[in-house]
């Protein structure tokens, strides 16, 4: 899901397939200005053309500064920078002279002496991740098993859920020993592992069609925390995926508002998830599931201050395009539904401020434009389109066209005493209203 700026560009997206905070909507001079207090970032042309940055691969291939000063505008000792900018090119250099270790092992060592060794390195310093070293202690025990683990991440991805591995590894370990961390992966049998393996794929395939048919989740960019489908594929094992209407409906619920809330998403996320693992291992049902989530957050509904301030990046803010998704929300030109998936730059999904942040910028905070009351769902077209207009400029012609219906599906309001740039924090207020009752709504429906 990608934003476009008031300009029509795209805003840059992260390595997680989502806005990247402040710098999706930041100019390019804010941008060039982050840029500039950093000392590595990956070359653009923009920045390319500036003289004060260098290519580390240029650096490398010669001793001399000379040119690299002189681009910068450096044209004599006595210039203030001349020490400055050679002592960075210096350091820059300095790469090339370090130190790397290296550990040659005997060949009569065992693959799990070799193994126990490569954990044990590798437990200080700058660390692997613990899914990392786990992998290593399993594949020791377990040989060619990668090759099994990467073809069904591949086999998840194609339909649909691009998951990390670890997640997979995480879901082995709570199907081998009914907890999550990987503290014990050394002390598994062989055996445990691979019956662990075939019952934890069973388990998060039983995940995944619940998430995608029951919830309407079929996309890992809708999940607030995969440790979810963990959960999920734990708990229909342990049912024998033998569920009762009224358990199924009890699911439903408890993953939505678990979603929601962002369940996962708070404090340590593996001793939650351990938690509601341990509830299940001890024969608890989905009640129980549900008691702890109301520990952890009080109330379970969502109230229109819990939506005050928040941005794209909430939980509440993908399961407001669940629920918009599920009212049969479509763009307001095309009219397609809204949808993750569709092909095309013109019928992309993106999110929009319905009212743009250049008439709000001078009147309104960022923090105020970015509102998660102030977004709604369409296609880059109509996105573009729309550009920098005010509300009761575009949307009230879109709505005699076209009706409420469309706009309602995104409890937007269309009063026009409220789409009125000194009545903007009304229409807020108004907004997250509707939007809490719709949520609220939407996680109560029988699925």
């Amino acid at each position: 899901m990608t934003e476009v700026d008031e300009n029509g560009d795209d805003a840059e997206v992260d390595e997680e397939g989502e806005l990247g905070g402040d710098e999706a909507d930041a100019s390019e001079d804010e941008l060039l200005t982050r840029f500039n207090k950093m000392t590595f970032v990956v070359a653009t042309r923009k920045l390319e053309q500036l003289p004060q940055w260098v290519k580390v691969s240029e650096v490398f291939k010669t001793d001399s500064d000379a040119p690299f000063l002189k681009r910068a505008g450096i044209s004599g000792f006595d210039d203030p920078r001349y020490e400055k900018y050679s002592q960075r090119l210096a350091r820059l250099r300095g790469i090339r002279k370090y130190v790397y270790r290296m550990d040659v092992l005997e060949r009569t060592l065992s693959y799990d002496e070799v193994t126990e060794i490569f954990v044990r390195v590798n437990s200080l310093g700058a660390k692997l991740r613990s899914s990392d070293l786990a992998l290593a202690q399993i594949t020791a025990k377990w040989r060619h098993s990668l090759q099994t683990f990467l073809d069904f991440q591949n086999a998840c991805a194609q339909n649909g859920f691009e998951l990390d591995l670890g997640l997979h590894l995480k879901n082995l370990m709570a199907f081998a020993t009914g907890q999550s961390r990987f503290l014990t992966v050394g002390s598994l049998t062989l055996d445990v592992l691979q019956q662990a393996w075939k019952e934890a794929c069973e388990g998060m395939e039983f995940a995944l069609n619940f998430a995608r048919s029951n919830l309407g989740i079929d996309s890992p960019a809708l999940l607030s925390s995969p440790f979810l489908l963990v959960v999920l594929a734990y708990f229909g094992h342990r049912r024998d995926y033998a569920l009762s209407t009224e358990e199924a409906q009890q699911l439903r619920y408890w993953a939505l508002a678990a979603n929601a809330k962002g369940r996962f998403s708070r404090g340590s996320s593996e001793t939650i998830l351990d938690q509601d693992l341990a509830t299940i291992r001890n024969g608890g049902g989905v009640n129980e599931l549900i008691d702890r989530l109301r520990l952890q957050f009080g109330r379970l509904d969502i109230t229109p201050e819990e939506l005050e301030g928040r941005n794209q990046r909430s939980a509440l803010f993908k399961t407001m395009f669940l629920a918009f998704r599920a009212a049969g929300a479509k763009d307001w030109r095309s009219h397609l539904a809204i949808a993750l998936d569709h092909s095309g730059s013109q019928h992309r999904l993106q999110f929009h401020h319905i009212f743009p942040k250049a008439l709000l910028r001078g009147s309104y905070t960022p923090r105020e434009a970015d509102d998660i009351a102030n977004l709604a769902f369409i296609g880059g077209k109509t996105n573009r389109a729309i550009s920098d207009k005010a509300p009761v400029t575009y949307l009230l012609p879109l709505v005699a066209q076209h009706g409420e219906t469309p706009f309602a599906s995104q409890c937007i309001p269309v009063e026009e005493e409220l789409l009125a740039l000194d009545h903007y924090k009304a229409f807020l207020q108004e907004r997250r209203k509707r939007i809490a009752a719709a949520l609220n709504a939407f996680i109560h429906a029988t699925a």
